[in-house]
């Protein structure tokens, strides 16, 4: 079976984690920079980046649940 597409589900898990990557990345990097202006990008990217996982996560709060073969 060919398929060309990510499922929703799929979409939402890439999406977080290159949204934790970009976080981490970022924030490991702040302590290496030197230069004000890129380490305020940074930590733009810092908050950005938090706020977009956070608003991920209330969409997985939402999301049905498959328990003893019943979705819930």
């Amino acid at each position: 079976m060919k398929h060309d597409r990510l499922a929703y589900h799929e979409t939402a898990d890439t999406i977080m984690n290159i949204k934790t990557v970009s976080l981490l990345k970022s924030k490991m990097m702040q302590g290496l920079v030197f230069d004000q202006e890129l380490r305020a990008l940074m930590e733009k990217n810092v908050q950005q980046s938090v706020k977009d996982i956070k608003e991920l996560q209330a969409f997985y709060k939402k999301t049905p649940t498959i328990t003893g073969g019943e979705l819930h």
